[in-house]
């Protein structure tokens, strides 16, 4: 073998190795995650994939389903609200398809309207007539597109910090998920794409939680350590690269056909969503927008009670 030859041979080496590795590492922290958050709800097959769920508080009281954001899961919601609120209302938490222990068949079920329905398929498996949805973030769009597909199913929304409109600057924390290719999606997943989300977890947690702090506990007791697997991965860069043009669609039946009432709540110091080009702007539409001063994206888990007190104005306000 001539010297050129096998210099042509270690510069292909050298990478494959380096992806070898990285596929290990991944294997590794897939596993680890999976252990330290198991699942702890119950499971609702679907044509559209599994539902992993939760179910808590008393069968004959008033529905509320929750329905968690980009990259989470529904630790967001058990973390500090459904415990709030489940003496006086059934909770149904899940994960969204593809999400925490959820499933879906393939990435093109990221669309809106796909994931609108796997939940409407799962809550009519389940029985859940007339539920208040409640959507935080991207789950806030999930939650407005079921209300568009199913209106008479749906009796109320409550949006915390919710995607309603085309959002196209983007957050920074959010913009490396965006892989138009499956293929590439799923081989960084597998090789590149959990490692770096270890190494990177602080500042982008910063970020996404700004102003306000990631709390200690978040990568245990609100799952955020599942962000730790191919599959979480897949499903994050999925959902981000399919968000349009569905989300531009999806905003111009607001004035026409959104008929669903509720309200909105944003804090005024969001960093990932703007308060008055996604919140404020659904005032039109019929949905009031509350602002809380000094407050940022991650309301579930840092102001639990500001999002409980909003939750049941939101009904109490609901036509019966």
């Amino acid at each position: 073998m001539s010297a050129l030859s096998s210099l042509a041979l270690m510069a292909l080496a050298a990478p494959a190795a380096l992806l070898g590795a990285a596929h290990i590492k991944t294997r590794k922290l897939a596993r680890e995650a999976a252990a330290l958050v198991p699942p702890t709800g119950q499971f609702c097959d679907t044509a559209r994939g599994r539902i992993h769920y939760i179910d808590i508080g008393p069968r004959d009281a008033q529905p509320l389903v929750m329905i968690h954001g980009l990259s989470g899961q529904l630790q967001h919601f058990t973390y500090a609200l459904t415990g709030r609120l489940a003496q006086d209302y059934r909770i149904i938490a899940l994960d969204r398809p593809g999400c925490g222990y959820s499933t879906r068949p393939s990435d093109s079920m990221a669309r809106l309207p796909e994931q609108a329905q796997a939940l409407l398929d799962c809550l009519d498996q389940l029985g859940i007539a007339s539920p208040l949805l409640v959507g935080h973030s991207l789950g806030g769009a999930v939650a407005l597109a079921m209300a568009l597909q199913a209106p008479e199913k749906i009796r109320g929304l409550a949006l915390l910090a919710p995607l309603t409109h085309p959002s196209p600057q983007g957050a920074d924390a959010f913009k490396g998920l965006i892989v138009h290719s499956s293929l590439m999606r799923h081989l960084m997943a597998q090789t590149v794409a959990v490692p770096t989300a270890q190494r990177t977890a602080t500042p982008v947690l910063n970020q996404i939680f700004a102003p306000e702090l990631c709390p200690d506990d978040f990568l245990i007791k609100a799952g955020g350590a599942l962000g730790l697997r191919p599959q979480s991965f897949v499903a994050a860069s999925a959902d981000a690269s399919f968000l349009y043009p569905a989300i531009d669609q999806q905003a111009a039946r607001y004035a026409q056909e959104l008929k669903t009432p509720g309200r909105v709540l944003f804090g005024d110091a969001d960093a990932i969503l703007d308060a008055k080009a996604q919140g404020h702007v659904m005032e039109a539409f019929g949905l009031p927008c509350q602002i809380v001063p000094g407050r940022g994206h991650m309301l579930p888990i840092t102001a639990p009670d500001i999002c409980e007190s909003f939750i049941r104005d939101t009904l109490e306000n609901l036509p019966t």
